[in-house]
């Protein structure tokens, strides 16, 4: 079978719990060829970007997430500043999250902006987080032109409308653990009405280990079990899901390695 890849894991946040050789070693075991590592501050970039620099089986993002208010307004120089670097292949995760936040958010808002030019400065794929704010991200990824880089919807949660938006301006739709809860079937509706063309796998790890593991710390090893709940939902076979998604994330963020 082809290997896979987690398209987005928190390494450093998981290795609280696992050294980073033990999360590479369990993803080796499970047919995972590739991560991407994926930042939620500026503060913890330099230590993604140094673990993609050591690991080529692992690449780094650069970004602040949406519920993450900087002291001082963020700018596009602070994210290009690191994110010109060979082992960065996306800027995020950005976006909007009306959920965890609250009061007037303008300031996520402009945050998410200025995400967006730092990735078209760049030339290089965002990472979208959104959450209870699908009309919002949809209509900002339109005005700031967002297609010009394209990206990857990150833990897709919401409708088939906002899926096809997104995907007619060339982001990939990723799926995670969430897709095999059993309170998840409008998700997984969605999934079956997505192309595999359209498709990435995740595991968001630490957080939303796959059923069977539910409750459990995630790692990049359990994307497999994302793979396998699609390859059944979607009656295609696991060879499929893996060498499209595959396929998919090598063509999109342009830097794959096998271990």
């Amino acid at each position: 079978m082809p290997g896979l890849v987690d398209s987005h894991c928190h390494i450093p946040l998981l290795s609280d719990e696992m050294e980073v050789d033990s999360i590479l070693s369990e993803a080796k075991n499970n047919d995972i060829i590739h991560m991407l590592c994926v930042a939620v501050d500026l503060e913890g970039s330099p230590e993604i970007i140094a673990l993609a620099k050591e690991h080529d089986e692992v690449s780094a993002s650069v970004g602040v997430h949406p519920n993450t208010k900087p002291e001082n307004t963020l700018t596009i120089d602070e994210i290009t500043h690191l994110a010109n670097d060979s082992n960065v292949v996306a800027v995020g995760e950005t976006g909007l999250d009306y959920f965890r936040s609250e009061g007037d958010l303008e300031w996520q808002r402009d945050q998410f902006r200025t995400h967006i030019n730092a990735a078209k400065e760049l030339k290089k794929p965002l990472i979208i987080h959104s959450r209870e704010a699908k009309s919002d991200v949809i209509q900002i990824l339109k005005e700031e032109k967002a297609d010009e880089v394209g990206g990857v919807m990150h833990c897709f949660v919401d409708d088939l409308e906002t899926a096809k938006a997104a995907i007619d301006l060339d982001f990939l739709i990723s799926f995670s653990g969430i897709v095999t809860f059993k309170n998840a079937k409008p998700l997984q509706e969605v999934a079956r009405q997505i192309p595999l063309k359209n498709m990435l796998i995740e595991t968001d790890s630490p957080y939303l280990a796959p059923t069977p593991l539910r409750g459990k710390i995630n790692q990049p090893a359990y994307v497999r079990y994302v793979a396998e709940f699609l390859a059944e939902l979607k009656e295609e076979s696991l060879e499929d899901v893996a060498t499209n998604t595959t396929k998919n994330y090598e063509e999109k963020f342009n830097k794959i390695n096998t271990l």
